[in-house]
């Protein structure tokens, strides 16, 4: 499946307001949206849930987490190939309320790509962007742990950081593509996020805790759309 840029890609989380059916419908209202903008929307439901919403949608869908190992005795690990078999594309890899350490994310990152899978790394400061960056994931996603879920949009509230961040991915690797994350919320925050050199957000409860999650997501792919 192809993923064109820019990107808004939407964790799902363990919110309640996403498990099941209800992760479908937001995941449906992705893919119309998607099919009427152009623009490309990533959603990364629960691992319970990719097989679900990949055999309904036609919008890539991520895995929340991946872990470093090979098929074997892991008892409670989840394995690139699994969700891969399950109808995923891609996945999250050390997102700020799953850290790995660093040796961890290169493993996952090289597993993901045995398993052909898209990655996201996430990285709380410009310094551990550039590290990940050498890693040669697929997209690197700066979100500063301080603003996640927030509401407050690290694209507004510290955007020489985002800047600071850009910069040095694309100084260690410009095949990373870069994106930016944490309390991003509205169309606005999706503009100042590509005005400041990402190729997209990675969000979460700013449309999946919305009180009408659809409209939300329909006025960022607008704002995403204008920017092309």
């Amino acid at each position: 499946m192809k993923i064109t840029l820019p990107v808004i890609a939407i964790n799902f989380k363990t919110y309640s307001e996403s498990v099941g059916k209800k992760g479908l419908k937001i995941a449906k209202a992705a893919e119309e949206i998607s099919n009427d903008t152009g623009i490309c929307i990533i959603i990364a439901p629960q691992h319970t849930d990719i097989q679900l919403i990949a055999s309904q949608v036609e919008v890539p869908v991520f895995a929340q987490h991946i872990d470093p190992f090979t098929a074997g005795s892991h008892t409670g690990y989840i394995l690139p190939e699994a969700v891969a078999e399950a109808g995923a594309v891609g996945t999250l890899i050390n997102h700020s309320e799953h850290r790995l350490i660093l040796a961890d994310i290169d493993e996952a990152i090289r597993r993901a790509k045995e398993a052909k899978l898209k990655t996201i790394a996430c990285s709380n400061n410009p310094e551990v962007s550039a590290s990940i960056c050498a890693l040669s994931p697929d997209f690197c996603a700066y979100e500063p742990p301080d603003l996640i879920g927030t509401g407050i949009s690290v694209s507004t509230a510290k955007p020489e950081v985002v800047t600071k961040a850009v910069e040095l991915m694309q100084k260690i690797n410009p095949r990373v593509i870069p994106l930016c994350g944490a309390g991003i919320s509205t169309g606005e925050d999706v503009t100042a996020a590509i005005k400041l050199n990402t190729r997209g957000v990675l969000l979460a409860s700013g449309v999946v805790k919305a009180k009408d999650p659809k409209a939300v997501l329909q006025e960022m792919a607008e704002a995403a759309q204008k920017t092309l």
